[in-house]
């Protein structure tokens, strides 16, 4: 592993643990030329599933754009970057273990919208009429009625 102060190739592992629920290897390592300690995270190699969109039109799996998606239904709401990862981690590896071929976006939109649910309220109703393609105001207020209800 290069060292990312001085460039060096030489380092030794001095911790190791556990990470992300056991999909990630957490090291701390240190340099043996310039004394720099840094971490690194070793995970395994994933090939993603293909996602079979509503109007029948295939496109690889993209953790970014999923990310992405979340993060806006996110934008001005008490959600950190962290749990917006998690989120994305959690449907991925979901995807992943389910579906190795092909998985439907309905799938995905539907995990999403169970885990927004219990982050923040606000962003799995925005999350939500995206992904449903809500068209007025009364969807909306159908799916406030049954987020309460579900309470």
């Amino acid at each position: 592993m290069r060292c990312p102060r001085c460039g060096s190739m030489d380092d030794r592992v001095v911790d190791s643990r556990m990470a992300k629920e056991g999909r990630a290897t957490r090291r701390r390592r240190e340099c043996l030329d310039c004394g720099y300690r840094y971490t690194t995270y070793e995970y395994i190699e994933t090939s993603y599933p293909g996602v079979v969109k509503k109007d029948g039109r295939r496109e690889p799996f993209d953790p970014l754009k999923l990310e992405k998606g979340i993060a806006r239904a996110c934008e001005k709401r008490p959600v950190s970057a962290l749990e917006i990862k998690d989120i994305v981690e959690r449907v991925t590896a979901r995807v992943a273990e389910e579906y190795p071929e092909e998985v439907s976006s309905e799938f995905i939109g539907e995990r999403v919208m169970e885990l927004l649910r219990g982050v923040d309220q606000v962003a799995y109703v925005r999350f939500a009429s995206v992904y449903r393609q809500f068209r007025d105001v009364a969807q909306f207020k159908e799916e406030l009625e049954r987020l309460l209800k579900n309470q």
